[in-house]
């Protein structure tokens, strides 16, 4: 395995060992002994996976008070995923990192509680899936306008598709304007 340490501290691009032969290939999507050392969770709460056609963007997705972190990959198709620090003590608030992630390259996202988290889909269709330490809360469940300027993400295409919650998001501005106490802080998280 792999593991690289991105620009934002805590955000992991993780390469697992791929196993192949002419059958085909295997790999550990998570092995709590291996994770261990990189010092993600021993534990999640819940697993989920979404499927989705060429330009659906989901995000920029977090909640709080009761913050997940996320350890994404694909397993079919491929996306543009993206995290964003929006702990608002963080040296790194409001910056963002972003990767390809694909059923070919096996990558893996680990996304740490007090960010926020999307993806754009760049295949015909993708599936996606995540472990989250933490389980969903809708009361809990928030979102930062994927096109937020002074986040200023450099999306590889733009979105055909948005839920209505992703058109409506606020930029984080917005949010640190309407109630700061919205949004995590690094003690916190």
């Amino acid at each position: 395995m792999n593991i690289q340490q991105t620009s934002l501290p805590g955000v992991l691009l993780i390469e697992p060992q791929v196993f192949g032969d002419e059958r085909g290939w295997f790999l550990e999507n998570w092995n709590r002994s291996n994770h261990d050392q990189t010092g993600l969770p021993d534990h999640f709460a819940q697993a989920n996976t979404s499927h989705s056609r060429r330009g659906v963007l989901r995000g920029l997705h977090y909640q709080w008070p009761e913050p997940q972190g996320k350890l994404v990959w694909v397993t079919e198709g491929r996306v543009f995923d993206v995290a964003v620090d929006i702990r608002s003590d963080s040296a790194t608030f409001g910056q963002w990192f972003g990767t390809e992630l694909s059923a070919e390259n096996h990558r893996q996202l680990w996304i740490p509680e007090g960010f926020a988290h999307g993806f754009l889909v760049l295949s015909a269709r993708a599936t996606f899936t995540y472990l989250c330490t933490r389980s969903y809360y809708p009361e809990y469940d928030a979102s930062i306008a994927w096109n937020d300027p002074e986040i200023g993400i450099d999306w590889p295409e733009q979105p055909t598709e948005l839920s209505s919650k992703d058109q409506q998001a606020s930029t984080l501005e917005q949010v640190c304007q309407t109630n700061k106490e919205n949004l995590p802080q690094c003690a916190s998280c």
